[in-house]
């Protein structure tokens, strides 16, 4: 583990969870201690995002995920538990003491860094060479100046299979480095070939400025338009966006997101130097958790096919989840912001931007079009899926200002509206009240729920070993009654290695942390752990129960064990009667 426990203690300490959620989620008193916001994790319109003050831990009904404050920066920040800690320190104005992590694993993320910058600068380079030839005619063609190729770093890849690897390893790099990094494939007959090839590619750049990975352009009919390298040790496409390096430096206060890396560059060259891209993907809350680092206003501006509105939907919720403002661009005339701006012009695109809805008046205009507004059932259908809209929207006064619009449209009265959005939102209310109480009452929660990592071979062993853990969480006397227990009884081995850990720090005389077990296993751990240690106290002998479940666990090892044992038996007597193995 990288830091010391008492560091840890520390940390967490002096990072109060509830105060530091609260700079990501806007959180409400609802009962006791527990403060609940709608999840920074997954897109929801009622809140199930739970934070307890006394446990100091914070769990979604929705999504399962939970965890303690480190984990809790580790996700919203996406960050490395060492990465995680260190920022937590500097909110606190602590030191961090030197870590531990293991020299060769920053060797060689230092090597995959290194390799992709000598890619990028392989792939600009051919620009000025005959294997360029391709796409500097297609950069011509889209009208890209050559200051905006140096900005970018836009480079070729040409129609070769080995051209990138060969270079690479004349270099120096190994072929596992080049694998590895995702810039080459391993052939049938075990031999190297060029990830990209007879593509524009697009180096993609962290906020720090390194090469972590790269987009390729196809410069003929070829599908996919667009490849991205895959997911890497030093890269994550839903977890990036695309000139956010360059975009971050804006001073427009916006980011204008696109979908297209040509829309990006083309909008750059015109003066509008905070677009950015996702990289291929619909928009992640990832990605848009990154973008509240840089502003408060994000500007959609996807192509204006039906396909570009149905993602411009999508990305509405997902931008307003984190609090961003959300604007929309309607371009007509044009399928995109790069074809917009050639058509009529950059003041002509500035103008629109100004005149960009906001997202409620966009959303709305779809509802309307949907239907025939001049006869009655097209305005009951309107009406009802408009109060729905309406419902969604937890500002008062703009509920208010929008019921006007709606009652106007439909033909009803401003009552009327506000009854039927006052009936959705009490509906929805009550549906999460007892969600929530049914969460926060039940004893065991589903063992095998089909969103989350956790799966158990044993469910009825995992049910004891997870009341071991919650009983030793709550009352660490209780490890005197455990006797011989070991975590190798278990049959879960992330509930098996928090065991040992617990039983560890309570023969050193220290209570178990949640912070430590964070640098210990992973997120689904952490949140099954999380879930675990925040059930309800089962009123009753905690002696009693406790003895129950180690019995509970021995009885499931020795039955796994004699079942072991009869196969083997019949293996065995099966190959000495020449059945074979």
């Amino acid at each position: 583990m990288a830091f010391s426990e008492s560091f840890l203690d520390e940390l967490t300490a002096r990072n109060d969870i509830v105060s530091v959620v609260s700079e990501y989620v806007q959180l409400t008193k609802r009962s006791g201690s527990n403060m609940f916001g709608l999840c920074p994790f997954h897109s929801e319109k009622t809140p199930s995002f739970s934070v307890s003050q006394d446990k100091q831990i914070y769990h979604c009904f929705g999504c399962g995920k939970g965890g303690g404050v480190i984990s809790f920066i580790m996700e919203i920040e996406n960050l490395s538990f060492t990465d995680a800690v260190h920022l937590l320190a500097k909110r606190a104005g602590m030191t961090v003491p030197d870590d531990d992590t293991p020299a060769a694993l920053k060797e060689r993320r230092s090597r995959l860094l290194e390799l992709s910058k000598s890619a990028a600068r392989f792939y600009y380079n051919l620009l000025s060479t005959p294997k360029g030839s391709t796409a500097v005619e297609y950069i011509n063609r889209r009208g890209i100046s050559k200051e905006m190729v140096r900005h970018f770093g836009l480079g070729a890849a040409p129609n070769e299979w080995n051209c990138l690897s060969d270079a690479m390893m004349a270099e120096g790099w190994t072929a596992d480095e080049l694998l590895e990094s995702g810039l080459a494939k391993k052939g049938r007959r075990g031999g190297l070939y060029d990830t990209f090839r007879n593509r524009l590619m697009f180096p993609v750049i962290d906020v720090r400025g390194s090469v972590i990975g790269f987009s390729g352009r196809i410069l003929d009919d070829v599908e996919p338009k667009y490849l991205n390298s895959p997911d890497t040790m030093i890269f994550n496409k839903s977890r990036n966006l695309f000139a956010l390096n360059l975009a971050k430096k804006s001073r427009q206060n916006r980011l204008i997101l696109v979908e297209g890396n040509i829309d990006v560059v083309s909008l750059h060259q015109a003066g509008f130097d905070c677009a950015v891209a996702s990289l291929g993907t619909s928009l992640t809350p990832d990605q848009a958790r990154l973008m509240t680092r840089y502003t408060q206003e994000v500007v959609i501006a996807y192509d204006s096919d039906t396909a570009g509105e149905k993602a411009a939907k999508r990305a509405i919720g997902i931008l307003e989840n984190v609090g961003l403002n959300v604007k929309v661009l309607k371009m007509d005339g044009a399928k995109d912001p790069d074809e917009y701006i050639k058509k009529k012009g950059a003041d002509a695109f500035s103008l629109l931007l100004d005149k960009s809805e906001n997202h409620i008046d966009y959303l709305l205009g779809s509802v309307s079009s949907k239907y025939v507004l001049d006869t009655e059932d097209g305005r009951i259908a309107f009406f009802r899926e408009a109060a729905e809209l309406l419902s969604d929207i937890g500002n008062a006064v703009e509920r208010e200002v929008y019921s006007d619009r709606v009652a106007q449209l439909a033909g009803v009265s401003r009552d009327a509206v506000k009854l039927e959005v006052n009936k959705i939102r009490r509906r929805r209310a009550e549906a999460m009240r007892k969600k929530t109480e049914r969460n926060e009452t039940r004893p065991t929660l589903n063992l095998q729920p089909s969103d989350r990592a956790i799966r158990y071979e044993n469910p009825a062993s995992a049910v004891a070993e997870e009341g071991v853990i919650k009983l030793l969480m709550s009352e660490p006397e209780l490890i005197n009654s455990c006797g011989a227990l070991s975590g190798e009884d278990f049959t879960s081995e992330f509930l098996g290695k928090t065991y040992d850990y617990i039983k560890e720090e309570l023969k050193k005389g220290r209570s178990p942390s949640l912070a430590a077990l964070t640098g210990l296993l992973d997120a689904p751990a952490i949140s099954r752990l999380t879930e675990i240690i925040q059930r309800p106290e089962v009123p009753g002998r905690r002696e009693q129960a406790l003895t129950d479940y180690i019995e509970k666990i021995r009885a499931e090892k020795l039955r796994k064990t004699d079942k072991e044992d009869l196969l083997t038996i019949m293996s065995k007597y099966r190959q000495t009667k020449g059945f074979g193995g």
